[in-house]
């Protein structure tokens, strides 16, 4: 068992929106190369919502890569998260994390402090922790 914060492997620079950014600002984000798949959605700071990669392509009901589709600048980001996501504190253990994402409700949990997104984990980091762990053994 890890009793690691999962502050020692979560993505600290977290790329966020507010609820009132457009989509094709969360379409310039997924178009980055090595992003996560999963977007939080934050207001004075505090997490209110996420976005994911399959939310935003369900919504965008094959508007291509266009940035002048009517889809990108219509919609925004409150239009297509999810209210309230689920968040974890920066205190708890690398195998709490593990134990809730294999759980299969979420690919990725938001890491706050308070309300604040101080990071975010998903299960790649997951895997990529364990299978780490176990090379070095």
């Amino acid at each position: 068992m890890s009793s690691s914060p999962v502050s020692s492997i979560m993505s600290k620079n977290v790329v966020c929106v507010t609820p009132h950014q457009k989509l094709i600002d969360v379409k310039h984000i997924y178009e980055k190369k090595e992003f996560h798949h999963h977007i939080p959605v934050t207001e004075d700071e505090r997490l209110v919502g996420m976005i994911s990669l399959i939310d935003f392509m369900y919504k965008i009901k094959g508007a291509g890569l266009d940035d002048n589709h009517l889809v990108y600048n219509e919609l925004t980001a409150k239009d297509i998260m999810t209210p309230n996501p689920f968040a974890l504190d920066e205190h708890v253990s690398i195998d709490e994390v593990a134990h809730e994402l294999s759980k299969g409700n979420y690919h990725a949990i938001p890491i706050v402090e308070g309300k604040k997104v101080i990071g975010i984990v998903s299960t790649a980091d997951i895997i990529k922790y364990y299978l780490n762990k176990n090379n070095t053994e």
